[in-house]
């Protein structure tokens, strides 16, 4: 019986090897490459806001839509599953990213990763006022979004240097609702970092985060300059 069981083991083990690459084999795949052609093309459903410099969202709050181009393009992956897995609320990017495949989001991804404004950011950022500089250090911001708030230390996290501060305010302040169908942020790490601070505390910090040179810009489409 062991002289069987020591013949059979080979067969025993590559039939585990083939096993495991079958179950792996279709996960890999849906790692889609972005295509920045194929982005451009797809992203006219995006241009109507992003594509318009300084375009206000109305609903379910009022502020200024993101500038998404120049951050990173797993940033804008890792976005648009949330808005499509609803742990970011807001009925229209829900709407929009819900229907996206893993292709559709790594193309659009591609493109707006790599749309930056050109000028770039500075190795480190201008000082803070001695208030917002500790609201920044309780926070540990630095660690995650880098020095200058625009080299994040995660490709996935956002580039926050030079963003619409009544945009960064309105996010920070969304991982602190609950409850609410359209407005919310589904975020572990995030919630307990917002959670420490005031509206007013969170405000101040996303003035400061705006006032900053970076990468980001907005992309102004030919039909909207």
């Amino acid at each position: 019986m062991k002289q069987l069981l020591t013949k059979m083991l080979p067969r025993f083990v590559a039939m585990a090897t083939l096993s495991t690459a079958a179950v792996i084999a279709p996960q890999m795949a849906v790692a889609a490459d972005g295509d920045v052609k194929a982005g451009e093309s797809k992203a006219a459903m995006c241009i109507g806001c992003h594509g318009i410099v300084q375009y206000q969202n109305v609903f379910p709050e009022v502020y200024k839509v993101p500038q998404i181009s120049g951050q990173s393009a797993k940033y804008i992956e890792s976005a648009l599953n949330a808005y499509k897995k609803g742990d970011r609320k807001h009925p229209t990017m829900r709407g929009i990213a819900g229907p996206l495949s893993d292709q559709d989001i790594a193309d659009l991804a591609a493109f707006y990763g790599s749309a930056s404004n050109g000028a770039g950011a500075p190795e480190t950022a201008a000082p803070a006022t001695e208030v917002v500089a500790a609201l920044l250090n309780k926070g540990g911001c630095v660690a995650c979004h880098g020095v200058n708030y625009s080299k994040p230390l995660d490709p996935s996290y956002p580039k926050l240097a030079g963003q619409h501060a009544d945009y960064l305010y309105a996010a920070l302040r969304a991982y602190n609702i609950q409850g609410s169908a359209v407005v919310g942020r589904n975020n572990a790490i995030m919630g307990g970092v917002t959670g420490q601070y005031s509206n007013a505390e969170l405000k101040a910090m996303a003035d400061y985060l705006a006032s900053l040179k970076g990468d980001l810009s907005t992309k102004p489409q030919s039909r909207f300059r």
